[in-house]
């Protein structure tokens, strides 16, 4: 298990997983071992399989573009998490 930790990559996050950007091409099926940062500046810490990767075309700041599944995170954290991808209502 690897740990990723870049700033500022994080795209299209869920429950579920999310789409990040990196300069380090990961393998699918590679663990990652994530911190994912809050607006509060807390972290959440959970762990996620790449699902895919793909080359980012064009002149952009990273090279590779990656999918990541979350595969454990403790309940504490997925209602944190939660609470700040629910939409303000």
């Amino acid at each position: 298990m690897r740990l990723f930790h870049h700033t500022r990559n994080t795209r299209d996050i869920s429950l579920g997983g999310m789409r990040v950007f990196s300069d380090e091409l990961f393998g699918v099926g590679e663990r990652l071992d994530l911190d994912v940062l809050l607006p509060d500046g807390s972290a959440v810490r959970c762990w996620a399989e790449v699902v895919w990767a793909r080359p980012v075309d064009g002149d952009t700041p990273a090279r590779w573009e990656v999918g990541l599944m979350f595969t454990d995170m403790d309940p504490a954290d997925i209602q944190r998490l939660a609470s700040v991808l629910a939409p303000a209502g």
